[in-house]
């Protein structure tokens, strides 16, 4: 089985560690060793300065000039040595790469999905539209002037807008973010969100974290923006007015200490992204960064069924149009719809070849029901065994269902 692209990144990081751990190491001695030599040095040169001019070494001061010298060669020397050897330990970086990760993908791929001017134009539309969700609108405004792209600035507008937001939020300014959920209360509230209460909750904790001096301040606050949430998070309004008891000594050591985790930053972060997307019909990640992700995920499986393909010298099974020679998992995360494939085919349903339920409650594909409807069909009248219970039934009666 060929490696996992995580385990061979991994693999590679541990030689990577290896190379730094070794030039610390090598670095920290080199220093050390350098400046003792230094100091030692400039010790003999001040020692010999100090002689009268016309005074001759003694047969002591050669030998130790002569040790100095000595030791000088040996130092540098082992520094060499020291440098081949971490030049050594580099190398393996580069095996380790070439032995893990394999350079010919060429083969798992199809060269016309997007070969033609139509293909490339919805590809360089889809690479802009990722750039603008990720904020670079230097960079997607480049590649569509390039890529003869119009983009209209409506399109661009939420994104600009977003972006911005959450790095004010990385830089834990609330004030953006407050504004947009306040803008949009109505159709937040509407998909039972909960972002805009995160938001003032984060607001409130800041307040109460700088102490007694702030408690009047805080005790507003809560009262203008808390009281409309009591409803639906009674307890976490009430954990957030205990906080006001602990003012005096800090609330670090209080029960309610978890409410300063750093971890709800994040957390506003990730509920800010998600909620703004589903109210502007976006999904929370990029269709271009989706397609990576999933095509990294299926590499491994492609290379393997690949080699197996060559050394079985099988040809054909990578032609169909619109399908994979292999079933791949792509985890829960990939999930966006329900599929379903045919018991009896073993095939996953399409939309010419549909899921249709028999009277019984079984579901099988249209080309399975037509096969079993072939094989049972006699010159008076047309009748169908369900392959999983005993039920007979006309293949009229059955119906196309959508998952």
């Amino acid at each position: 089985m060929r490696k996992t692209i995580m385990e061979a990144c991994n693999a590679v990081e541990r030689e990577v560690a290896k190379v730094l751990l070794k030039f610390s190491a090598i670095d920290d001695h080199g220093e050390t060793v350098l400046r003792d030599l230094i100091n030692h040095i400039e010790s003999i040169k001040k020692e010999l300065e100090n002689g009268p001019p016309d005074h001759e070494l003694t047969q002591c001061q050669i030998q130790v000039l002569n040790q100095a010298m000595t030791k000088v060669r040996d130092t540098v020397q082992r520094l060499a040595t020291d440098h081949r050897d971490l030049h050594s330990t580099v190398s393996k970086v580069g095996k380790a790469i070439d032995r893990n990760f394999i350079a010919d993908f060429a083969s798992t791929s199809r060269e016309d999905v997007f070969s033609g001017p139509e293909k490339t134009h919805l590809l360089n539309q889809v690479i802009c539209q990722h750039f603008y969700r990720q904020g670079m609108l230097d960079i997607a405004d480049e590649l569509a002037s390039e890529a003869g792209i119009r983009t209209e600035e409506g399109r661009k507008e939420p994104f600009t807008e977003l972006n911005h937001i959450l790095d004010c939020l990385k830089q834990r300014n609330l004030e953006p973010a407050l504004e947009w959920a306040r803008n949009h209360r109505e159709a937040l509230l509407a998909q039972n969100s909960s972002l805009e209460f995160k938001l003032h909750r984060l607001h409130f904790i800041r307040l109460v974290q700088q102490g007694p001096a702030k408690q009047g301040e805080a005790i507003l606050y809560a009262r203008k923006n808390l009281t409309q949430f009591v409803a639906r998070y009674e307890k976490e309004v009430q954990s957030l007015m205990g906080t006001l008891m602990y003012l005096p000594n800090g609330i670090q050591s209080s029960p309610y200490s978890h409410l300063l985790n750093p971890t709800l930053w994040l957390d506003i972060h990730d509920v800010f992204t998600k909620e703004a997307c589903t109210l502007l019909g976006l999904s929370v990640d990029s269709p271009l960064s989706v397609c990576i992700n999933a095509g990294c995920t299926a590499l491994p499986a492609l290379l393997n069924i690949k080699q197996v393909m060559q050394q079985r010298q099988v040809t054909g099974i990578w032609n169909g149009k619109d399908e994979l020679p292999i079933e791949i998992d792509l985890g829960k995360q990939s999930r966006y719809h329900s599929v379903f494939a045919c018991p009896i085919l073993r095939q996953q349903s399409t939309e010419n070849n549909p899921p249709m339920k028999l009277v019984c409650g079984h579901v099988i594909s249209r080309d399975a029901l037509n096969k079993l409807t072939s094989a049972n069909k006699n010159q008076f009248v047309s009748r169908l065994k369900c392959p999983y219970c005993p039920v007979e039934q006309n293949p009229e009666d059955a119906r196309l269902i959508y998952f």
